[in-house]
């Protein structure tokens, strides 16, 4: 079979071959960037159809940081924080209280610091401020001499405060990525950067947060001294650029593997106090091997959250930014104890609703929304997510307390969550979010409706094929095509993530040659054969093995990863299976 041919599939596994046109730019671009067939049918499929976009793709230096003054409010921005350093002016920093918010402070500040400006930070606390700017900060703010007020990972919608600084006589420059009201636009500021908002060409439309802050500070920065902010600073910020990307999951294309993949190279010689504490307390070692966007994702950036979901995330700041080792070590011992209580809040509420679904009112709807009292505010977007994971429909995760309900929801592709929150926006003391992700509080007495208007609003705009967690494969590749020179192709195009997702292969009519061997009953390792032998694990695929009934000489379709064991005795290429089924026969 050739490549990009598809033939029928198990029902749940997805395979777009290219179309015509894509084939042609694929064999284009196999011969014009030298590129195996195979990677240059991944780049296709990821918009890159130039030799000069590969090179760009598959070699990211500091030089293809995009020029920050291209982004809309940039030149006014950056001229008035100039003028607050030269007057000795103190600028507030409003921040906000998860990974995206907090290194977005830290960037921010340290660039105006070295520069030599005076900075104040608030970061809200989850519980009791909620999210956004406050009136009451900025009057506090007002009272102590501040004139400018700078907003990171916040503000777009946030009309009520951009207000209130107007009448305090503060200038307000919003630093945001969150989408800007449909109809009423952005608030009112001195400068508004946003790459969403209208009028705004910048490059990259999918920077985090702390992405737009990196751009202000780089603008700033290299306005002062171009080549050593290029040679030395920018360099030493894109460590924490890169956990604020991978965790805000934006799509990893663009700038923003530019940012991941030099911040990743950048994580492997830590300087700060904190970064090493934590990396201690998160048993990393950059010496002993690389680190991942995986090793970010799911061991840096929870220790982070946890501080904004659990306690007070401006200890985040104080732990990046502490020359003292022994307070930094303090701080990432806290921060873990604070993950622990987390995941312990996390269990507690997760066994309620696995109960839950089964209710006949959430297997029929397009749309969850689970509520309940008490539960824990700062981890209800996890179960949202946890919800979707075993759902595969976007989730609503609310909680109540004292007559208020806070939300957090999370969604699937085929479902632009802010667009169905907007439908209702009535119901909203606040709310605020993008296409798969929202966050938002309205009185406890409308949740009800909520779920009413949410469900009707997903019957309308979901289909039932929508639904689901498809497995996504990418390409077919059999096993005998498998190759140490491709394996290296392919560590290329990381870092993989949202948007440049880790490639899963389909291998047709696959034979196992050896008895499964299972592995604390949920795990399975199976020896594979399709003119090359590999082994292959499963990773909580013993129950499916077992199910097929697979042995010796059974015959298997097989989605898989390709991957490298660096074991001393038994390391080299092998397979980590993400889906199997019997083969068509």
């Amino acid at each position: 079979m050739t490549r990009g041919q598809v033939s029928p599939l198990p029902s749940r596994w997805t395979l777009a071959g290219p179309s015509p046109e894509e084939s042609a730019a694929c064999a284009a671009l196999s011969r014009d960037a030298q590129l195996p067939p195979l990677v240059a049918e991944l780049l296709v499929a990821r918009g890159i159809a130039t030799a000069a976009d590969a090179e760009r793709f598959l070699h990211p230096r500091i030089e293809d940081l995009l020029d920050p003054f291209s982004m809309l409010g940039m030149d006014r921005a950056a001229e008035r924080i100039r003028r607050a350093i030269a007057a000795q002016e103190p600028i507030l920093i409003y921040g906000d209280y998860d990974v995206d918010g907090t290194t977005a402070t830290v960037l921010l500040k340290t660039a105006i610091e070295r520069l030599g400006g005076t900075i104040r930070f608030h970061i809200p606390h989850r519980l009791r401020e909620g999210y956004g700017m406050q009136r009451e900060i900025l009057e506090i703010a007002a009272r102590e001499g501040v004139r400018l007020v700078i907003s990171v990972d916040t503000g777009i919608r946030a009309f009520a405060a951009a207000e209130a600084a107007a009448e305090l006589g503060l200038d307000l420059i919003v630093t945001d990525h969150h989408l800007p009201e449909t109809e009423l636009g952005t608030p009112r500021a001195l400068a508004v950067l946003n790459p969403n908002q209208a009028g705004c060409e910048y490059g990259c439309r999918h920077l985090c947060g702390a992405g737009v802050a990196f751009k202000l500070a780089q603008a700033l920065l290299e306005a002062w001294d171009r080549e050593r902010a290029r040679t030395k600073i920018l360099p030493s910020f894109l460590k924490m650029l890169a956990i604020a990307t991978i965790a805000d999951a934006v799509p990893l294309l663009g700038e923003n593997r530019v940012f991941v993949a030099l911040g990743l190279e950048e994580l492997r010689r830590p300087v700060g106090l904190g970064l090493r504490a934590l990396m201690r307390e998160a048993q990393i070692d950059p010496a002993r091997r690389p680190l991942t966007a995986v090793d970010v994702a799911f061991r840096l950036a929870p220790r982070i959250n946890a501080a904004g979901r659990m306690d007070i995330a401006s200890e985040v700041i104080e732990l990046f930014t502490t020359r003292d080792e022994t307070r930094a070590s303090e701080l990432a011992a806290k921060l873990e104890r604070l993950n622990q209580e987390r995941r312990s809040a996390e269990a507690a509420v997760l066994a309620e609703i696995a109960v839950r679904l089964e209710e006949p009112c959430f297997r029929e709807t397009r749309c969850i929304v689970m509520d309940g009292d008490g539960w824990h505010r700062g981890v209800i977007g996890i179960l949202a997510s946890r919800i979707v994971d075993q759902t595969g429909k976007p989730a609503v995760v609310v909680t109540r307390e004292n007559g208020e309900a806070y939300g957090s929801g999370r969604s699937i592709p085929a479902f632009h969550l802010l667009e169905a929150i907007e439908s209702c926006h009535e119901l909203f003391t606040r709310f605020g979010g993008h296409a798969h992700a929202v966050g938002f509080s309205l009185p406890s007495d409308r949740v009800p409706e909520l779920r009413e208007r949410l469900g009707a609003w997903a019957a309308e705009h979901l289909r039932e094929e929508d639904l689901g967690n498809p497995l996504e494969c990418h390409a077919v590749l059999a096993l005998d095509e498998i190759t140490p020179v491709l394996f290296e192709w392919l560590r290329r195009m990381e870092p993989f993530g949202m948007g440049n997702e880790e490639p899963i292969f389909v291998a047709r009519n696959v034979r196992v040659t050896a008895p499964p061997q299972f592995m604390k009953e949920k795990h399975v390792r199976l020896r594979m054969a399709q003119g090359r032998s590999f082994s292959a694990v499963g990773w909580n695929l013993a129950k499916r093995v077992r199910e097929l009934q697979v042995g010796p000489e059974s015959i298997v379709q097989l989605a898989y990863r390709v991957r490298h064991n660096d074991h001393p005795d038994f390391g080299g290429l092998e397979l980590e299976i993400a889906g199997i089924e019997a083969a068509s026969s």
